[in-house]
């Protein structure tokens, strides 16, 4: 694991607190509404209903939750990273197919992550509605939501800190609540046993359809593997003992309401029907603030998990700020603000929580399928038994696969909303990853070892005007003594361009989280220069000050000299000037790409235009660059070629 990690890695009792309040937000909340869901999706209500959907909970959250994810999927971490996308980093051969599956995932992660705000926030304020029966729910959750999505620009610095004692009462809550009405019912407990929920299934109208609400008490599972980085696995596994127990307490206590409360229900939350009638302020103040912490931390992931892609090259370039010096937190303006209207639309258009359960819990499914799948290639790259592939492929996708099945019902009701959500961000991932692999599929290299006297000649040229002492180059050649055709198109074509000192900048890219280092190649002593920026990709990407480091290290080493090379500057010690280009490859109407590329290329530069530039991107110096366009050549054959003719 990351040494950046160690800290919070360790097993401790304030790293334990932090994880309740960072990782288990969504499944911790699940409570509020998972058993109201039951019900209200049910046209029978009997003991059977009750003591079937405990026992597929009690087994939703040991095979899906702990078995799946605490126990197994949590060691596939990328140097201490989870998540998806730190998952599709650790598989080696990324086909294309790995690629699809990780963008399918991905976009229905995103898709989950404006459902969750709304549903918890909406169920909380709810619980006032036993206090103060008219008060006005939307407005209310729209307030809180405006303030939450409002203050994510600033950073949670001095909010997250109590983000962990909360989440410790909330859970202690749960469990004392459940507790006072599990001791008045404890046979209840008889529903663990596995035969309640085959029986169920088998035997129950409409159990399949029940499944769907059965599965919202475990669509936080995804949530806490993308959070792996933060705490963990040690801080997760050891926390989730305290957690399961509250849950699984608080859906019993329940359950033993239930039982005793069949007849008069009357439509009401089981949830707050187990508060003690003096409790309901307090319980509803505390549930409000669990539900902030939660939509907290989806927003949070949110944007980790688009940084994340953009550095992946999956998700188009994009502003991203770091409101904090929290390591690894992160603040983007425009995923921020598309989440704050979608959410708005969300709370407006349903209005109760109770029809917005029918669009929660279909996106996820798929995003823990593909995360099994994924799963599996890791798993053969590990050299794991293929028997033991096979076994885990079975069980996880049995399971999943019936609960998509479950919440397929749901498309009509509500669910459309996050299929549509996730179809809009595969299809930006899609264009953007694909798009830049048909670009990059058309660079050429030059190997500069073959002619490095062309660049000698060209820097002492002197009736060549000189446009820079410093002429710097990003380049994407991995081999250090290669540079694109289109830099030396731009060098030696374009427009002759005459330096002291060529320098070409190279940003690899790494699959590991928080690798910060560069290195130097000499290639041409004095005249060409590579640095190769080795990125993990959780680091910013300040290329321009990263830079002006390495210049400082050069000039300590005495390597390079960055005193001005006119006379009339030097004598006066200005520092030498530097000048970046950034060139920008664009394919040019001369050439035709096959139909399946030209419509994806067509997507790409359509993305482009919602993207930032490269210069934003790295932040450069934007005073400092000049910005060319060269073309992407692509060798083609024409079918007939033009004759001459000699007019009279």
């Amino acid at each position: 694991m990351d040494k950046q990690h160690s800290g919070i890695a360790k097993v401790s009792f304030a790293g334990l607190i932090i994880t309740l309040g960072i990782v288990f937000g969504d499944l911790g909340t699940s409570p509020l509404y998972t058993m109201n869901a039951i019900i209200n999706t049910s046209s029978v209500f009997n003991k059977d209903l009750i003591y079937g959907a405990l026992s597929c909970i009690f087994w939703t959250l040991t095979l899906q939750t702990t078995v799946k994810y605490v126990i197994i999927t949590l060691r596939a971490d990328n140097h201490g990273e989870g998540g998806i996308f730190a998952l599709f980093a650790l598989i080696r051969r990324k086909n294309n197919a790995i690629a699809i599956l990780t963008m399918i995932g991905g976009s229905a992660l995103l898709a989950d992550g404006v459902i969750t705000p709304s549903i918890t926030v909406t169920s909380a304020v709810e619980g006032l509605e036993l206090f103060y029966p008219h008060i006005p729910v939307v407005p209310i959750v729209l307030t809180i939501l405006s303030v939450l999505f409002f203050f994510q620009q600033f950073g949670t610095g001095f909010m997250g800190k109590a983000f962990g004692p909360v989440m410790f009462i909330w859970f202690s809550m749960l469990a004392i609540l459940g507790l006072n009405f599990l001791v008045k019912d404890p046979g209840v407990l008889a529903a663990m046993n596995p035969v309640y929920a085959i029986t169920f299934l088998a035997n129950y109208p409409n159990a399949v359809v029940l499944l769907g609400a059965v599965f919202l008490a475990t669509t936080g599972a995804e949530a806490l593997y993308s959070d792996l980085g933060h705490c963990g696995i040690q801080n997760i596994r050891v926390s989730w003992i305290f957690v399961k127990v509250s849950l699984l307490i608080n859906y019993f206590g329940q359950g033993a309401y239930l039982l005793n409360h069949m007849d008069h229900m009357n439509g009401a939350n089981p949830f707050f029907a187990i508060m003690p009638q003096w409790f309901l302020l307090p319980g509803a103040i505390i549930s409000t603030a669990a539900s902030i912490i939660a939509s907290q931390a989806l927003i949070s992931g949110s944007y980790t998990l688009i940084s994340e892609a953009v550095s992946l090259n999956i998700w188009p370039k994009i502003r991203i700020n770091y409101p904090t010096d929290i390591k690894g937190q992160v603040y983007i303006p425009f995923v921020n603000w598309f989440l704050w209207v979608a959410c708005t639309f969300v709370v407006i258009y349903f209005g109760e929580s109770s029809k917005m359960e029918a669009a929660y819990g279909l996106s996820i499914t798929i995003t823990m399928i593909m995360t099994t799948s994924l799963l599996s290639y890791h798993l053969r790259n590990r050299k794991v038994p293929l028997v033991y592939i096979i076994l885990l492929l079975t069980v996880f996708l049995t399971i999943e696969g019936t609960f998509l099945y479950a919440n397929l019902h749901k498309f009509a009701n509500g669910g459309w909303l996050t299929i549509a959500l996730a179809m809009v961000f595969f299809v930006v991932m899609y264009g953007w990853y694909f798009g830049r692999k048909i670009k990059n599929k058309y660079i050429s290299f030059v190997n500069v070892n073959k002619d490095p006297g062309i660049f000698r000649e060209l820097s002492a040229d002197v009736t060549v005007p000189k446009i820079a002492t410093n002429l710097i180059y990003i380049t994407k050649a991995n081999r250090r003594d290669q540079i694109e055709s289109k830099i030396m198109y731009s060098i030696f074509n374009k427009h002759p361009k005459r330096a002291n000192t060529y320098w070409f900048l190279h940003i690899d890219n790494l699959e590991t989280p928080n690798t910060f280092e560069y290195v130097i190649h000499h290639m041409i002593p004095g005249v060409l220069i590579k640095v190769d920026f080795r990125l993990g990709f959780k680091i910013e990407r300040k290329i321009n000050l990263y830079f002006k480091e390495v210049i400082e290290d050069l000039v300590k080493s005495g390597e390079i000299s960055m005193v001005s090379q006119y006379d009339s500057l030097k004598a006066h010690n200005i520092p030498a000037d530097c000048l970046y280009v950034n060139l920008d490859r664009i394919l040019i109407s001369d050439y035709k790409l096959p139909l399946q590329q030209s419509f994806i290329m067509g997507l790409h530069n359509f993305i482009r235009k919602i993207s930032i530039n490269d210069v934003k991107a790295l932040g450069l110096d934007s005073s400092n660059v000049i910005e060319e366009k060269v073309p992407i050549v692509i060798e083609q054959q024409l079918k007939k070629r033009i004759l001459r003719v000699n007019l009279p």
